[in-house]
């Protein structure tokens, strides 16, 4: 469907609210009132003018059309609106420039904090990590930005979506080698999620990753977290992560390459290993001396 009409329409538009908002502000404008309201009147021209460059797929566009409706929001001190508007804002941004959808939501973000609206601000704390995660590949502002959500989450008793939050910030610091820091996420999720009958099967998966983490920084380390995770949770010592981790931390003690591999191999047979766990388990296996470092 061919669109282009739409951009030109949206251009007409966009030229008169911007006529509208200069004869708001102007003597005669004052004189006669209906100052705020022809404001308010732009500031609808401004959002149809961006949904109209949606339509034609202009992000750019559609972006700076909903920051301006933001801005006259803000002006009539409308705060919710002008929030709402720079969420439209960021969200078209998003498809044309990462960078002006960040600034868009933080906009956002610093007016829902101040209207003390906790969650919705971490869930665009979210949405500017998952931009950082996917479009700029910034893994360093992509964990402030979870950290920043699990607080507000947290603040506001919200503990599952905090634990999401701090999940994505435990896998990361492990890739970044922040072991210490990924050991204390896991095993606090571990921790709150073990005495919740919904959610007690995944603690063991959390208490095998810090297990993991504390095994790459030293051996000794991993067999007293392994005991330690034993005690806390005792359907831990079941699990086939447990016996996998024993059979791991026999096989590094007598540096047998080929038991860790074969270790390994049992285990992903049934359970499939994703990405994040066959990286560490590579870190791991080359501590063992004389390793090539894979896992065939």
């Amino acid at each position: 469907m061919d669109n282009s009409g739409k951009e030109k329409e949206a251009i007409q538009l966009m030229a008169d609210a911007d006529k509208k908002v200069k004869s708001s502000g102007s003597f005669l404008g004052g004189m006669f009132g209906g100052g705020p309201h022809k404001v308010e009147e732009a500031c609808e021209m401004y959002c149809r003018a961006a949904n109209m460059f949606k339509m034609a797929k202009n992000w750019s566009a559609a972006g700076s059309a909903f920051c301006k409706a933001a801005r006259l929001h803000m002006q009539l001190q409308n705060k919710h609106d002008c929030a709402t508007s720079f969420i439209d804002a960021g969200n078209a941004y998003k498809k044309a420039d990462p960078n002006e959808a960040i600034k868009c939501l933080n906009a956002a973000i610093d007016i829902y904090t101040d209207m003390g609206r906790f969650t919705i601000a971490a869930k665009h704390h979210i949405s500017i990590a998952e931009v950082y995660e996917s479009e700029l590949v910034d893994i360093e502002k992509a964990i402030a930005h979870y950290e920043q959500a699990a607080d507000y989450y947290k603040g506001e008793e919200s503990n599952s979506s905090a634990n999401k939050c701090l999940l994505k910030v435990g896998a990361y610091c492990a890739q970044l080698e922040q072991y210490q820091k990924a050991i204390e996420i896991y095993e606090q999720v571990g921790a709150t999620t073990m005495d919740n009958p919904l959610l007690k099967y995944s603690a063991k998966e959390y208490f095998f990753k810090a297990s993991l983490c504390h095994f790459i920084v030293d051996e000794l380390n991993a067999k007293i977290a392994v005991e330690k995770y034993e005690e806390m949770f005792p359907a831990f010592s079941d699990s086939r992560e447990c016996k996998l981790l024993k059979k791991l931390l026999e096989a590094h003690e007598e540096q047998n390459s080929e038991a860790f591999t074969e270790a390994v191999k049992d285990f992903d047979s049934i359970s499939r290993l994703d990405q994040w766990h066959t990286t560490l388990l590579l870190r791991i296996k080359k501590t063992i001396q004389g390793d090539e470092g894979d896992l065939k």
